[in-house]
């Protein structure tokens, strides 16, 4: 995938989610999506399904 393709992902969320989000992005200065991706990009990390780089072939 080339850098500028992003895949779009509709994504439903309990209202107090994306509250407790929106303050997250907000204390660091990111968007709520920027977030998500920050948040999801974490969990893959801590499971350890962290995609690898495109020089880690």
């Amino acid at each position: 995938m080339a850098k500028d393709e992003r895949k779009h992902v509709l994504v439903r969320l309990d209202p107090a989610v994306h509250a407790a989000l929106a303050r997250w992005a907000g204390d660091e200065l990111r968007s709520v999506n920027a977030q998500i991706e920050y948040a999801l990009r974490l969990a893959l990390k801590q499971a350890g399904r962290h995609p690898k780089a495109k020089d880690d072939k």
